[in-house]
């Protein structure tokens, strides 16, 4: 495999980690340990995922970690819709466009893997 750091959907997942510890940077205090600390977990671990998978040997096992960053690609979306609903933010349109624009990547990268073994 070619490095991590080669692959679209790792760098918009990277962009989407920058996103996402600029807005939490402005939450209320009592959420340091609760939505701020697990969005930041949730969003770190989509680029990491992709990382630890292209490490793999084998694209069946690359595959694994990718659907593991879709999983954590989703409860991120969720976490952005519940800081809406809070009031936390008001627009977060950009941020869901971003990460359908990853989940679209990571569909089509899994689709590669499982496709072309």
């Amino acid at each position: 495999m070619r490095p991590h750091y080669n692959l679209e959907a790792w760098k918009n997942a990277m962009d989407l980690v920058d996103e996402i510890y600029k807005i939490s940077k402005g939450f209320p205090t009592e959420e340091k340990f609760g939505l701020t600390s697990q969005m930041r977990r949730a969003a770190i671990s989509v680029p990491s995922n992709l990382a630890e998978g292209a490490a793999r040997k084998s694209k069946a096992e690359f595959a694994n970690f990718v659907n593991i960053a879709k999983g954590s690609l989703s409860e991120l979306e969720t976490q952005l819709i519940i800081l809406k609903r809070q009031n936390y933010i008001h627009n977060i349109s950009s941020l869901l466009d971003l990460t359908g624009k990853v989940s679209s990547q990571l569909n089509g990268l899994q689709n590669y893997l499982t496709t072309n073994n």
